[in-house]
């Protein structure tokens, strides 16, 4: 136990580790390439010396990677990235296991604001964020907290869009690497991840068949093609509404429905957001919803469906179940919110599969290695992930799976790099 840690951090409760210590044990055992990586992290020692502080959805998973990350020499500190899907006993367990820890389930949004400059004030080396919110309260509000900031990566589509329009105005002070742009991150995590984890945390707080209902599923990403799969798997008849053409006519293609809002409103009774925009449900779509409609929302933000819109237009609001909230429209009709329209996949579950979030994380370990390796050649501006990391991450989980793929022979390379006639 390190009583530094204890010293500095601020947890619900200490007590709750050994609840803690058996989640970090589980999903350990399911992450074999991350724990691959941590081997190597402990025999090269990359990070020795720095600090590390990091944003991230704070459960299990992300309490490994942590471990694999000061396994590399690092002094980390992490807080959370969204105030409901903060876990109290893996808090308190990877105090216990010497990183500081500045995260509460469910805090006031003041108080959640200072738990995450209380992580950057220990001015890390490096940093992996999610959603953007360290680099925004460095670059906007404390410009002191970045002046060791080597640079760091990024995990999330929302995040990485606010980046990117910060590259755009040269506004950007450290290099950023855009994980959720590799191969391995939005192939796997966005599609199989989501797809599984957003029903999971749907069907355990509502306890509601999905076979027969209508599924409005907003945004044809990566993201909504996996929750739109996993909701044609439940048997569902699955609606998707698009802004763009061309991922509008590949639902199709793919068997769903397509309409706008407006429309898909009047039938939907499930309704799954994956935007990564705000107001993408609205006034106009709560006039005309069915009775009963359940709103969840996995972008990242609890901004994706209009919350004050739908709350001027009831007449109470009432808690009916844990992570539901029932608003009584002055007409009579109830619609349901579900985790306060946050992330419903984390706020009302587990999040992702211990498996899926190996690769992703296996991905961060690696980039952050690389950023901090490479920081001065790459300028202050957000770069993808290396292909060849990508890769790496890929074959360490086909071997995990005790899986194997063909080699090209020199004569095919030959073949392939050639432009002559053959």
């Amino acid at each position: 136990m390190n009583s530094q840690s204890i010293k500095d951090s601020i947890v619900a409760d200490l007590k709750l580790a050994p609840e803690g210590h058996l989640k970090i044990d589980w999903v350990e055992a399911h992450m074999p390439v991350l724990g691959r990586i941590r081997k190597q992290f402990e025999a090269e020692q990359p990070f020795k010396g720095l600090k590390v502080a990091i944003s991230l959805h704070l459960e299990a998973k992300t309490a490994y990677l942590a471990k694999v990350v000061q396994a590399g020499g690092a002094e980390v500190t992490i807080t959370g990235s969204n105030p409901l899907s903060t876990q109290d006993d893996v808090c308190a367990a990877l105090v216990e296991d010497g990183v500081t820890v500045y995260a509460k389930y469910n805090p006031d949004p003041a108080e959640y604001k200072e738990l995450m400059i209380k992580a950057l004030e220990n001015k890390p080396d490096l940093i992996i964020d999610d959603g953007g919110d360290f680099v925004s309260i460095m670059h906007s509000e404390r410009p002191d907290l970045m002046e060791n900031v080597r640079g760091g990566a990024e995990e999330t589509t929302t995040g990485i869009l606010r980046l990117k329009a910060m590259d755009k105005e040269d506004s950007l002070k450290f290099p950023m690497v855009a994980v959720n742009d590799a191969y391995c991150k939005y192939l796997f995590d966005n599609r199989y991840g989501t797809g599984q984890s957003v029903w999971d945390g749907i069907n355990r707080t509502t306890n509601l068949v999905v076979a027969g209902k209508n599924v409005v599923v907003v945004g044809y990403g990566w993201c909504g093609k996996g929750v739109a799969m996993r909701a044609k798997g439940l048997g569902a008849n699955v609606i998707v509404t698009e802004i763009d053409a061309i991922r509008a006519v590949e639902a199709y293609m793919d068997g769903f429905q397509v309409m706008p809002m407006i429309e898909a409103a009047k039938v939907g009774e499930f309704f799954v957001t994956v935007t990564g925009n705000r107001d993408v449900i609205r006034g106009e779509h709560y006039e005309v919803m069915r009775d009963g409609a359940i709103l969840s929302n996995a972008g990242h933000f609890d901004v994706e469906f209009n919350k004050p819109e739908l709350k001027e237009r009831s007449t109470s609001v009432r808690t009916v179940r844990r992570n539901i909230e029932e608003y009584q429209l002055k007409d009579g009709r109830k619609i349901y919110v579900l985790a306060e329209g946050r992330l419903v996949n984390l706020a009302a579950g587990d999040g992702h599969p211990a498996e899926i979030m190996d690769m992703t994380f296996a991905l961060q370990a690696l980039s952050l290695k690389y950023v901090n390796e490479s920081y001065e050649s790459i300028g202050n501006t957000v770069v993808n992930v290396p292909y060849e990391l990508d890769e790496q991450v890929a074959c360490y989980k086909l071997e995990s799976l005790g899986l194997g793929i063909d080699v090209l022979t020199e004569e095919q390379r030959v073949y392939l790099d050639s432009w002559q006639e053959h």
